[in-house]
C-alpha cells in the first residue's frame, strides 16, 4: 500500500503477488504476526471500523467476540461474503477481480487473531472472472508461504440473493441451499454440533480489505478519510437514471448530492426517487443533502445499505418502480416464512395489476395491509425490506398509486428493469441488469421466454 490518498480499489487491476507485494502488500500480515491478538483488535477498534456489508457492526467488537467464543468452546471460524445480489450494488466484483490479494490478507489476518480453524471466502459462481482472480491469489500466496493461506478455501455459490444472506451463506459453505438459519453465525457458525457451536467471523470483501490496510499502515491512516463517528472510505455504485454510472470510492460522510449529481450527473430538478437497495425506504429530492454514513442515514429513517444507489427520473412511473423491486424480493424469497414468500408474492401480483392498469383501490389498501404481516416470524431482513419499500413508495407517491387505477398500462418507454446488476460495460460506461431475470419464477427455475407473454409478470 504506497503511501498518498487512502483507497483500498486500484484503478487497474493488480496482476500477480510479486506486484501486490512491490506495492506494500504483505505488510498488514508481517505486522499483524508480530502483535498480539488483542492488540490487533485494539488497532481495528481505534481505526472505527465497521463492517460494510450493511449493518455496520464495529468489526474489533466482532473479532474479539468470536475468539473468545471460540476459545471458549474450541473452534470458530472466518468467512467473507462476497456473494453480492443486492439490486444496485457492485463492489464486490471490481474489488475481488482488481485486488484479491487485499481481501486474502485480510481474512489471513482475521485468521490469525481470532485463532480460527479455517477460513471461507464464498462468492457466485456466476462471477467468473472474480472466482478466477481468487483461486489464482489463493495458490500464489500458498506457494510463496504466506502464513495460514493453506487454511484459505475459495466456495463458489448459487445466483440466489439470499446466497448473500450472512446465515444463508454458512449453509452453501456446508453444501447445502441458501436458506437462512435463525441463529446469527457469531452464536452458530459452520459445521456447528449440539455441544459446539463453532462461531464465524462473517465480514464482507471491503471490510477485509479495510482491515488489510489498518493493520498495515495504522488506525491514524484509515481515519484520515470519513468523520470521527464512520471513519474511512465507503464504496458506492449508482445506476439508472444517471449519466455517470459506475463504482466509487468515497468518504464518509459524502453528501448524498456528490454521489447523485456531481458525481453521477443527475440533474437535481430531475431526480424523482432514489433506492439504496431493497432494504430501505424510498428517498427523495429533499434528502440530498444528507451525509452518507452509518449514524446520519440511521438518524433520518435509513440504512447505509451495501452502497448500491439507483436513482429514477421524473418521468419515471413509480408504480412500475415499485413493482419490479417487490417482484424481485418476492422471487428470491426462500419460502421458509409463509407470511414473508405468501406477502411478498401478493404484493407483487397487486402491484403489477396496477401497472397494467386493471387494479384498484382496494388493491392498494390491501398492500399497505400487507406491509404490516409480511415480516411475521421472519428468518431473515427480506421482508423487512419489502415492507420499507412498498409501504414508503405508496405513502410517499400516492397520487401515482391512486391515478393507476383505471389509467391503462404504464407506457413500456419508460418501464425499467429490477437493478440487479450482472456486469460492467466498459464501452458503454454503464452496469448493466440482467436480462433474463423477468424469466426466473418463485421457485427460482426459469421460465422458456415464450412462456412469458409480458415482462414483468409473477410466473407461478
Amino acid at each position: 500500500m504506497a503511501d498518498g490518498v487512502y483507497q483500498i480499489l486500484p484503478e487497474k487491476p493488480v496482476e500477480t503477488l510479486e506486484a501486490y507485494v512491490a506495492q506494500g502488500g504483505g505488510e498488514g500480515l508481517e505486522n499483524a504476526l508480530a502483535m498480539t491478538p488483542d492488540d490487533i483488535v485494539a488497532e481495528i477498534r481505534a481505526a472505527g471500523l465497521r463492517g460494510r456489508g450493511g449493518a455496520g457492526f464495529p468489526t474489533g467488537i466482532k473479532w474479539r467476540g468470536v475468539r473468545d467464543a471460540g476459545m471458549a468452546d474450541g473452534r470458530c471460524y472466518v468467512v467473507c461474503n462476497a456473494a453480492e445480489g443486492e439490486p444496485g450494488t457492485y463492489k464486490d466484483r471490481p474489488l475481488m477481480e482488481r485486488n484479491p490479494y487485499q481481501i486474502l490478507e485480510g481474512m489471513l489476518i482475521c485468521l490469525y487473531t481470532t485463532a480460527a480453524a479455517h477460513a471461507y471466502i464464498a462468492t457466485k459462481e456466476r462471477f467468473t472472472e472474480a472466482y478466477r482472480r481468487l483461486i489464482e491469489a489463493r495458490d500464489e500466496m500458498m506457494a510463496a508461504g504466506w502464513e495460514g493461506a493453506e487454511h484459505l478455501t475459495v466456495v463458489p455459490g448459487p445466483d440466489t440473493y439470499l446466497f448473500g444472506e450472512e446465515k444463508a451463506l454458512l449453509e452453501v459453505i456446508e453444501g447445502k441451499l441458501s436458506m437462512p438459519r435463525l441463529v446469527p453465525p457469531f452464536q452458530v457458525g459452520l459445521f456447528a454440533t449440539t455441544t459446539q457451536p463453532n462461531p464465524a467471523v462473517v465480514n464482507n470483501a471491503e471490510t477485509f480489505s479495510h482491515a488489510t490496510q489498518i493493520i498495515a499502515k495504522g488506525a491514524d491512516w484509515f481515519r484520515t478519510e470519513g468523520t470521527e463517528e464512520t471513519p474511512g472510505t465507503f464504496l458506492f455504485a449508482i445506476c439508472q437514471d444517471v449519466p455517470n454510472q459506475g463504482v466509487y470510492e468515497l468518504p464518509m460522510g459524502t453528501s448524498l448530492r456528490t454521489l447523485v449529481c456531481d458525481i453521477g450527473g443527475a440533474d437535481p430538478d430531475d431526480v424523482k426517487a432514489i433506492w439504496s437497495g431493497v432494504s430501505n425506504p424510498v428517498m427523495t429530492p429533499d434528502l440530498l443533502d444528507l451525509p452518507l454514513d452509518f449514524n446520519s442515514m440511521a438518524e433520518a429513517g435509513f440504512g447505509l445499505g451495501s452502497g448500491g444507489y439507483a436513482v429514477y427520473g421524473q418521468h419515471r412511473d413509480m408504480v412500475q418502480v415499485t413493482q419490479q423491486l417487490e417482484r424481485f424480493l418476492a422471487i428470491e424469497s426462500c419460502g421458509q416464512c409463509n407470511a414473508c414468500k405468501t406477502g411478498n408474492i401478493f404484493m407483487a401480483e397487486r402491484l403489477w395489476q396496477l401497472v397494467q392498469g386493471e387494479g384498484t383501490r382496494a388493491d392498494i389498501d390491501a398492500l399497505m395491509h400487507r406491509t404490516e404481516i409480511v415480516t411475521d416470524q421472519n428468518r431473515c431482513y427480506l421482508p423487512v425490506g419489502a415492507a420499507f419499500v412498498v409501504r414508503s413508495a405508496i405513502e410517499t407517491f400516492p397520487e401515482e398509486f391512486h391515478g393507476r387505477v383505471g389509467a391503462g398500462p404504464v407506457p413500456e418507454e419508460i418501464r425499467v428493469l429490477a437493478p440487479k446488476i450482472i456486469d460492467w460495460d466498459e464501452d458503454e460506461g454503464v452496469l448493466v441488469f440482467d436480462p433474463e431475470y423477468y424469466r426466473k419464477r418463485p421457485d427460482w427455475t426459469y421460465a422458456a421466454p415464450e412462456a412469458v407473454e409480458v415482462p414483468g409478470e409473477l410466473l407461478p
